[in-house]
């Protein structure tokens, strides 16, 4: 929603940042990943820290696709190497927030993570799915932008619990979003 609604409305503020930045964008993607792996370790230990790198990892994710565009630096590798990183990153983040949960003995948050963590990954599939079938897939409430944000608020607040559940109605409404999308865009002529 948030990438759909805004675009690359931060490329015009953070263009001059983005040219002074010495680092090439792929380079920016691993250095965000590998931020997001530390916060993913740092969860079970101390959340509040662990949100804090999460939001960290989470500019880095924004800034390599500016950096991108404003160098004209623009690959379809670049753009490959960042989905395959972000789903790396969504998986050790949700299992980090399980294992929290793991060592609280709290099952219901174990499976509320997990579940959100499936709904993420049938987002992005969705999404390439479509766009293996021509069909362009940018719609949905609960993408990765609004969920880096969530998970970084849940994890600073301490309100963990609540917004999981949020983010696991809303990840899996937007899959369905995205399954009637295609499907209106297909004339919904296979059913």
């Amino acid at each position: 929603m948030l990438s759909a609604k805004l675009g690359h409305f931060l490329d015009t503020p953070l263009s001059r940042i983005a040219k002074k930045i010495p680092l090439s964008p792929n380079t920016l993607s691993v250095a965000g990943f590998l931020i997001t792996v530390i916060a993913a370790l740092m969860i079970p230990r101390n959340i509040r820290v662990g949100g804090m790198l999460i939001l960290i990892g989470g500019i880095f994710d924004l800034l390599d696709g500016v950096v991108a565009r404003t160098k004209g630096q623009v690959t379809k590798f670049g753009a490959f190497l960042d989905s395959i990183l972000d789903r790396y990153s969504d998986a050790f983040l949700f299992i980090s927030i399980s294992w929290y949960f793991l060592t609280k003995e709290n099952l219901t948050g174990i499976l509320i993570s997990l579940g959100t963590l499936t709904g993420a990954f049938l987002i992005s599939y969705a999404r390439a799915r479509a766009e293996g079938l021509g069909l362009a897939c940018h719609v949905g409430i609960m993408e990765r932008p609004e969920r880096i944000i969530l998970l970084a608020f849940a994890t600073i607040t301490g309100w963990l619990l609540p917004v999981l559940w949020i983010m696991l109605v809303l990840t899996h409404i937007t899959v369905l979003q995205r399954i009637y999308h295609v499907w209106k865009a297909t004339d919904k002529v296979e059913l």
